[in-house]
């Protein structure tokens, strides 16, 4: 079903299609502030998004070893989780020693990440010759390769990096959104009562 301008919309619909655009403002304005503001202080924000990684990682570490003592599964999948926690509160207090470290931990969990990801998105549209856009999986699985090993091989130069491209995508993104809203605001206008 699709409405016209001149139509209204029924029911609860019609405040719920006006209100919209202010939803998508404000989302549209946290964005773009949120992207000037790690333009402008990428060290600052790198320090919480530092902090941040720490606490990440100890929460998931106590949460692994909550399941390694609170399960009932095989006995090696409980010592796995129980190592994986222990680790992962380790790695987060290393975090919380400087920002250094936290810095270069965070660029090594991405680049292993992208690294395992690209190897399985590559063998994978290998080993099956039907996989739909075959020769884009293995391109786009090469591209995660090298960006996990740039990322394994320059963690803190590649996360600095990482949080520029982040700010500009944020700041474009939330002046796309503020676009569009205000063009919604003018639809929602239209709609007859």
């Amino acid at each position: 079903m699709t409405f016209s301008p001149n139509d209204s919309l029924p029911g609860p619909f019609q405040p719920l299609a006006r209100a919209a655009w202010q939803a998508l403002l404000a989302a549209g304005l946290a964005a773009a502030v949120l992207g000037v503001l790690v333009l402008v202080w990428p060290h600052a924000t790198l320090i919480v998004i530092g902090v941040l990684f720490g606490l990440f990682l100890l929460v998931s570490g106590l949460v692994q070893l909550v399941a390694a003592f609170g399960t009932h599964g095989s006995t090696a999948l409980r010592v796995m989780a129980f190592i994986s926690g222990a680790l992962s509160i380790v790695l987060g207090l290393f975090c919380f020693r400087g920002t250094l470290e936290s810095i270069l931990l965070l660029g090594l969990w991405i680049g292993i990440g992208w690294l395992f990801r690209g190897i399985t998105q590559v063998v994978a549209a290998a080993h099956d010759p039907g996989t739909p856009a075959r020769n884009w999986l293995i391109f786009l699985g090469l591209v995660n390769v090298v960006a996990g090993i740039v990322l394994i091989s320059w963690p803190i130069k590649s996360v600095t990096v990482l949080t520029v491209v982040a700010g500009c995508w944020l700041l474009a993104v939330g002046l796309v959104e503020v676009a569009a809203a205000l063009r919604l605001r003018h639809a929602a206008g239209q709609l007859g009562g």
